[in-house]
């Protein structure tokens, strides 16, 4: 007797549906049916997917669930394009000795301290907007804001940054195998480089103290490069999908965009129901069962792959009341978009900051500007890890 055919996440979509365009669809079959399901995705094999909001928030602490792949029952090689090592590909200890490294830069603390120089990059990316005809919130505003910030911390000299969002994107979203492959070797060699100059010629930067050569616990140089890529791609790619996110709802929805003008104290909430509802990260880091243990009701055997989704966690209805809706007022936290457990992002105080600091700008110094084509006709950009809008066209004046 065969053993059943696990379907791949897309059989599971309702007929006529896009799970990368519209994956509200997809999440509330998959709610319906239950939280753990045994899925095929892509060139992933077959793996548990998790959906429901306690199972996603049980499983990302769970110490059985590793990040590091050599825990997979197929693991042969490193399976991504990043290069170096890095934290998302480590476990305690070694994720905490790496996380140690790079958390007190981003502590409340230091983002207040950030903040005005976020505020002036803003307003600078705002003032550049052209005051009648059409422009790429994307392109224009989301992109350069969160690139200009990280690079800046940690020290990227300004004529390098183009070239650095276009390999992140090509680490992300590649058109294919050799160009993911290209870009990754094209940002290490690059990276090698930059910390070689920067053990030479230390300056005010994060690349400095993470290259010191006189470091009680100095990095090995696979990772510093993998601190380096993840630093660029997580501090800039999962931003702006919050910003361009955050603004495509509010200019779907008037009466909310008329509320947040009003009172643009309300716009920390925009930033956390995005964080839900449009979740920049589409699923965390994927998981590796170490030894035998459950989600939930489910069994999950030693080697088994887990992807847990953060999108699908954020509208599951026994989690949140009205899921289905984008709504202000909600209680924090409410959703699961930095994660949870010892991975829980640690630039999380920074994208917040960039978030609420980007849409008050914005909407203080534009007072006018709408979407120049029909909100279905916006298109989104997703992996598996992470979704964004590709295009944002408004119209100003």
């Amino acid at each position: 007797m065969s053993s059943p055919v696990t379907p791949t996440l897309y059989d599971l979509a309702p007929p006529g549906t896009d799970p990368d365009q519209q994956p509200e669809a997809l999440y509330q079959r998959l709610h319906a049916e239950g939280p753990v399901h045994r899925v095929r995705m892509l060139d992933l094999g077959d793996v548990w997917l998790v959906v429901g909001r306690a199972e996603a928030r049980a499983a990302l602490a769970d110490p059985l669930l590793r990040n590091d792949l050599r825990h997979s029952a197929g693991w042969s090689d490193d399976g991504s394009y990043g290069p170096g090592r890095n934290m998302l590909q480590t476990d305690p200890p070694e994720h905490t000795r790496l996380r140690a490294r790079v958390t007190r830069h981003f502590t409340q603390a230091r983002v207040t301290a950030l903040r005005p120089r976020i505020r002036q990059i803003t307003a600078e990316l705002v003032d550049a907007l052209p005051r009648s005809g059409t422009a790429d919130l994307v392109d224009a505003f989301a992109v350069p804001l969160p690139i200009t910030v990280i690079c800046e911390l940690l020290g990227v000299p300004e004529q390098d940054r183009p070239t650095m969002r276009a390999w992140s994107r090509d680490l992300i979203t590649p058109d294919s195998d050799e160009v993911g492959r290209a870009s990754s070797a094209a940002m290490a060699g690059y990276f090698g480089e930059l910390l070689a100059r920067k053990r030479r010629l230390p300056e005010d930067d994060l690349l400095s103290l993470l290259a010191a050569p006189d470091d009680e616990d100095p990095l090995s140089p696979e990772e510093l490069i993998g601190m380096c890529f993840l630093l660029v791609v997580a501090g800039h790619e999962t931003t702006m999908n919050l910003i361009s996110g955050a603004l495509y709802t509010l200019l779907c929805q008037p009466p909310l965009l008329a509320s947040v003008r009003a009172d643009p104290s309300l716009l920390g909430g925009v930033v956390e129901e995005t964080l839900r509802f449009h979740s920049p990260a589409r699923a965390a880091a994927f998981r590796y069962a170490a030894g035998d243990t459950r989600i939930g009701d489910t069994a999950v055997a030693r080697g088994e792959a887990v992807v847990i989704s953060l999108g699908a966690a954020g509208q599951d209805p026994r989690g949140c009341p009205h899921a289905e809706r984008f709504a202000l007022g909600r209680e924090r936290p409410n959703h699961l978009g930095f994660g949870h457990g010892v991975h829980h992002c640690p630039g999380a105080p920074l994208a917040r900051a960039e978030g609420v600091i980007a849409l008050t700008e914005l909407l203080a110094r534009r007072p006018e500007f709408r979407l120049a084509v029909p909100p279905d006709a916006v298109r989104w950009r997703a992996s598996v890890l992470l979704r964004g809008i590709d295009e944002l066209p408004v119209r100003f004046g």
